[in-house]
């Protein structure tokens, strides 16, 4: 059932940010309802890690259900740690690489992958597979029992025309040059393995670009806008979806599993040319785009077609979010301040 929540209304605050990214929908809450046993987040502490566990515990609060709800992390900033057990999340420091530590991990039904290396793996090659394709090894290994949705990226596609509806899950996971792409390639290679080894149901969340205000493809289009700066027209289209969107099918992916694993892309259903994002964001911000080189007839688009007909379509369509970034940065908000490099082809991050 494609159980729809109210309109989400724009927030004008990091805490009404956090909130809206963290609230739950009626899907949700029925997924957290009916899943048997307590949900484990690997990699909390990353950029999606934080709402999303927050979403698992205000949806099982909702519904009536008492579990664990767990993030695993370094958790190099103490503040991450507390801020999540001010919301209700267990939180458990671990070193994700150190097998042994690992195996000490508590049981749990449900696992949501949520750890990566992206940004320095040019430079940082051994770290980048060792994070991307050992790791998951010795989570399905350690994990066979459970259910695991394990973050992926559309950065395992080939570069597919722009024109032609995007990549769709059939598509052969063929990435571009690059060990970032590879390695994910790799990473889910790792977990369709083991998946089929031991019976384990997933789903490998194939995400292309979720939307924070501090955060993002539109937010790097935006700022660039609205400071003046050149935007590189070299990768000219893209898919973006709203994070609070991609933590709901996330979620709910823990009850959509299949044995073996599967793949989802989770995306916009909006292909979206940068030239003309940009323009818009210069109407917003009374500024005049500046642009170099030329739009490529290929690129990383996904076809969300199968995400919208298991879960519906996104809330938040691409204007809005347009919208509500252009008024972010037009105000000054914080930022993350770290740029996607969504622009970059030759896949050196």
């Amino acid at each position: 059932r494609h159980l729809r929540p109210p309109e989400v209304s724009a927030p004008t605050t990091v805490a009404e940010l956090e909130d809206r990214l963290s609230e739950p929908t009626p899907g949700v809450i029925e997924t957290m309802r009916t899943l048997r046993g307590d949900v484990m987040f690997l990699g909390v502490a990353g950029k999606m890690g934080p709402t999303l566990a927050r979403m698992a515990k205000r949806a099982s609060d909702l519904a009536g259900i008492q579990r664990r709800v767990i993030g695993v992390s370094r958790f190099s900033d103490p503040g991450q740690a507390a801020a999540l057990h001010a919301h209700g999340i267990e939180t458990i420091r671990c070193d994700l690489l150190d097998e042994s530590s690992v195996a000490q991990l508590p049981e749990a039904e449900n696992i949501v992958y949520c750890a990566a290396m992206k940004f320095g793996a040019t430079g940082n090659e051994s770290l980048t597979w060792a994070m991307n394709t050992y790791l998951p090894a010795l989570v399905a290994q350690r994990y066979r029992d459970s259910r695991i949705v394990a973050f992926s990226t559309g950065c395992v596609y080939p570069f597919v025309p722009v024109d032609g509806g995007g990549a769709t899950e059939d598509t052969p996971p063929i990435p571009p040059p690059g060990d970032y792409a590879n390695s994910c390639a790799g990473r889910e290679r790792m977990f369709e393995y083991f998946s089929a080894l031991h019976g384990t149901p997933g789903r490998l969340f194939r995400l292309n670009y979720a939307i924070d205000m501090r955060y993002g493809v539109l937010h790097d289009i935006g700022r660039k806008v609205r400071d003046g700066e050149t935007i590189d027209l070299a990768m000219g289209h893209a898919n973006v979806i709203w994070q609070g969107d991609a933590n709901e099918v996330a979620l709910r992916c823990l009850a959509h599993a299949t044995t073996p694993t599967t793949p989802i892309n989770v995306t916009g259903p909006e292909t979206f040319a940068v030239s003309d994002v940009a323009a818009e964001f210069g109407k917003l911000l009374g500024r005049t785009p500046k642009f170099s080189g030329t739009p490529a007839a290929t690129g990383w688009i996904n076809n969300a077609a199968r995400m919208v007909k298991e879960f519906g379509p996104p809330r938040v369509p691409l204007r809005k979010l347009i919208e509500w970034n252009a008024d972010w940065l037009s105000r000054g908000m914080s930022t993350i301040n770290k740029p996607t490099h969504y622009e970059v082809r030759d896949g050196q991050y």
